[in-house]
Protein backbone atom coordinates (compact mmCIF):
# COMPACT_ATOMS: atom_id res chain seq x y z
CA UNK A 1 0.00 0.00 0.00
CA UNK A 2 2.83 2.51 1.36
CA UNK A 3 4.54 1.68 -2.38
CA UNK A 4 1.16 2.66 -4.09
CA UNK A 5 0.71 6.01 -2.05
CA UNK A 6 4.37 6.69 -2.91
CA UNK A 7 4.56 6.50 -6.59
CA UNK A 8 1.39 4.03 -8.59
CA UNK A 9 3.67 3.90 -11.11
CA UNK A 10 6.48 1.98 -9.70
CA UNK A 11 4.48 0.21 -7.01
CA UNK A 12 4.62 -3.38 -7.54
CA UNK A 13 0.93 -3.90 -8.71
CA UNK A 14 -1.09 -5.59 -10.93
CA UNK A 15 -0.85 -4.28 -14.40
CA UNK A 16 -4.55 -3.89 -14.57
CA UNK A 17 -4.60 -1.67 -11.43
CA UNK A 18 -1.72 0.49 -12.84
CA UNK A 19 -3.70 1.19 -16.32
CA UNK A 20 -6.40 2.20 -13.88
CA UNK A 21 -5.02 4.16 -12.01
CA UNK A 22 -3.73 6.24 -14.47
CA UNK A 23 -7.10 6.02 -16.80
CA UNK A 24 -8.33 7.98 -13.17
CA UNK A 25 -5.25 10.52 -12.70
CA UNK A 26 -6.11 11.77 -16.23
CA UNK A 27 -9.83 11.64 -15.77
CA UNK A 28 -8.78 13.89 -12.46
CA UNK A 29 -6.30 16.27 -13.76
CA UNK A 30 -7.42 16.57 -17.00
CA UNK A 31 -11.14 15.31 -17.94
CA UNK A 32 -11.19 17.03 -21.56
CA UNK A 33 -8.33 14.65 -23.19
CA UNK A 34 -10.39 11.43 -21.81
CA UNK A 35 -11.51 9.90 -25.16
CA UNK A 36 -12.53 6.41 -25.78
CA UNK A 37 -9.48 4.63 -26.46
CA UNK A 38 -8.23 5.34 -22.94
CA UNK A 39 -11.29 3.00 -21.98
CA UNK A 40 -10.23 0.42 -24.80
CA UNK A 41 -6.67 0.21 -23.57
CA UNK A 42 -7.91 -0.82 -19.72
CA UNK A 43 -10.52 -3.13 -21.27
CA UNK A 44 -7.70 -4.91 -23.46
CA UNK A 45 -5.64 -5.65 -19.82
CA UNK A 46 -8.66 -7.47 -19.14
CA UNK A 47 -10.70 -4.81 -17.01
CA UNK A 48 -14.21 -5.44 -17.69
CA UNK A 49 -16.99 -2.64 -19.02
CA UNK A 50 -18.44 -3.35 -14.84
CA UNK A 51 -15.01 -2.42 -13.44
CA UNK A 52 -14.10 0.68 -15.68
CA UNK A 53 -17.64 2.09 -15.05
CA UNK A 54 -17.45 1.31 -11.20
CA UNK A 55 -14.24 3.30 -11.44
CA UNK A 56 -15.13 5.96 -12.82
CA UNK A 57 -18.40 6.36 -10.64
CA UNK A 58 -15.79 6.24 -7.52
CA UNK A 59 -13.45 8.84 -9.23
CA UNK A 60 -16.57 10.97 -10.11
CA UNK A 61 -17.56 10.93 -6.68
CA UNK A 62 -14.53 11.60 -4.49
CA UNK A 63 -13.86 14.45 -6.99
CA UNK A 64 -17.36 15.85 -6.21
CA UNK A 65 -16.96 15.50 -2.53
CA UNK A 66 -12.96 17.33 -2.94
CA UNK A 67 -14.31 19.89 -4.32
CA UNK A 68 -17.28 20.52 -1.67
CA UNK A 69 -14.70 20.09 0.91
CA UNK A 70 -12.56 23.09 -0.41
CA UNK A 71 -15.31 25.14 -0.92
CA UNK A 72 -17.47 24.78 2.36
CA UNK A 73 -13.98 24.50 4.68
CA UNK A 74 -15.40 20.83 5.91
CA UNK A 75 -13.73 19.52 9.12
CA UNK A 76 -11.28 16.75 9.08
CA UNK A 77 -11.83 13.91 11.87
CA UNK A 78 -8.85 13.57 13.97
CA UNK A 79 -6.93 10.37 14.53
CA UNK A 80 -10.07 8.85 16.79
CA UNK A 81 -13.16 10.04 14.25
CA UNK A 82 -11.17 8.35 11.40
CA UNK A 83 -10.75 5.18 13.29
CA UNK A 84 -14.55 5.26 13.73
CA UNK A 85 -15.50 5.65 10.42
CA UNK A 86 -13.19 3.15 9.57
CA UNK A 87 -14.85 0.70 12.09
CA UNK A 88 -18.21 1.78 10.86
CA UNK A 89 -17.17 0.50 7.06
CA UNK A 90 -15.63 -2.31 7.46
CA UNK A 91 -18.79 -3.21 9.51
CA UNK A 92 -21.45 -2.14 7.31
CA UNK A 93 -19.69 -0.92 4.15
CA UNK A 94 -21.46 1.79 2.36
CA UNK A 95 -24.51 0.48 2.54
CA UNK A 96 -26.78 2.35 5.05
Amino acid sequence: MQAVLDDWRTAPIDERLRAMLGFLEKLTLNPDAVIADDARLLREVGLSEAAIEDAIHVCTLFNVYDRLADSFEFDIPDEKGFAASATSLLTRGYNL
